[in-house]
């Protein structure tokens, strides 16, 4: 298996994106990485390069940049190469932590989608309360939703939960304003019925209150609602861990307990940290893009690299095309 890694994408490339690949080809036996970036920068920090490859190319697509523009003028950034060696069957999934509007654009333009799915959605995976986490998707790829567009966003996080995060018959949730079923506008209330009659586990409109309370294994959305929540479920998770670190810094007595309760904070800490489990994936396409955090470090991006490795071994974008086509 070969994957494709933007070197040069995110707050932290290339050092920490390196470290990452050089950690998940020491976990997996069965992994080879190509690193596309500039070469010189990527050796700097490449201390083992056992089934590490380097593709250079000095052209960076930035945060700043508009994306589909980017990806169109840019086409030796690294990003778009990266994407580029999957299109060409040179690699099997890519992984960015760059621009994410450009690169859902190279995945729509440069790796293409699935034939049948209407639009690509971005899926990101968030801490519950239990630990176990749920999908939600769209969180941006698509802002102007259809019905069909939520159904088809229900089959591929279906899919993507049982088979790579191993629930067994997920449940799929409808984020709405209300859990009765006739609450919300057109979009959700059409797509209520046809979630309803699709043959998944559908326990109805959630509320963005119970989210983290793990009131369903998938929730859908469009890419506008979606965004707003997971920067608000981020935002919130931020603010509220500053304002712990200040009360308990404020007093001599206050940095006594915080020193005794330091080790259940850092754990507190690592279960709100959504990139423990992967980056979020572009769903839809021929084959696996991850968009890992912008200021990914090493873990993070080996947890990209796993989940993408994970979705390849599982067949998650032919299942998807199989199960589109039975629609």
């Amino acid at each position: 298996m070969k994957l494709a890694v933007d070197a040069m994408g995110g707050d932290n490339a290339p050092k920490e994106i390196v470290l990452g690949a050089m950690k998940a080809v020491q976990a997996f036996d069965d992994l080879q990485i190509v690193l596309v970036g500039n070469e010189s920068q990527i050796k700097q920090f490449l201390s083992n390069d056992e089934r590490i490859s380097i593709i250079h190319t000095d052209e960076v697509i930035l945060a700043t940049d508009e994306p589909v523009r980017a990806v169109r003028r840019k086409k030796n950034s690294s990003m778009v190469l990266a994407a580029g060696l999957v299109a060409d069957g040179q690699a099997d999934g890519c992984i960015s932590a760059g621009n994410t509007g450009a690169l859902m654009a190279a995945g729509l333009f440069v790796v293409g989608r699935i034939e049948g799915i209407e639009r690509p959605a971005l899926a990101p995976t968030l801490p519950t309360i239990g630990g176990e986490g749920f999908l939600l998707l769209d969180v941006g790829a698509n802002v102007d939703a259809k019905p069909e567009h939520l159904l088809q966003n229900a089959i591929m996080g279906s899919i993507y939960s049982e088979k790579v995060r191993g629930i067994k018959n997920p449940r799929v949730g409808l984020l709405n304003i209300g859990t009765e079923e006739k609450k919300g506008n057109d979009l959700t209330k059409q797509a209520f019925t046809l979630i309803q009659n699709s043959g998944l586990q559908f326990v109805g409109n959630v509320e963005a209150r119970d989210l983290l309370e793990g009131v369903a294994d998938v929730v859908v959305t469009d890419g506008f609602t979606g965004n707003m929540v997971l920067k608000t479920i981020e935002g919130t998770a931020l603010s509220m861990f500053k304002m712990i670190k200040a009360t308990l810094t404020s007093s001599l007595k206050s940095k006594l307990a915080a020193a005794v309760l330091k080790p259940d904070l850092k754990e507190l800490k690592s279960k709100l940290d959504y990139s423990e489990y992967g980056g979020a994936g572009l769903f839809g396409l021929k084959a696996p893009v991850i968009k890992a955090h912008g200021s990914s470090d090493a873990n993070a991006l080996y947890n990209a690299i796993r989940q993408t490795r994970n979705m390849i071994e599982k067949d998650v974008s032919l299942l998807i095309k199989e199960a589109v086509e039975k629609q």
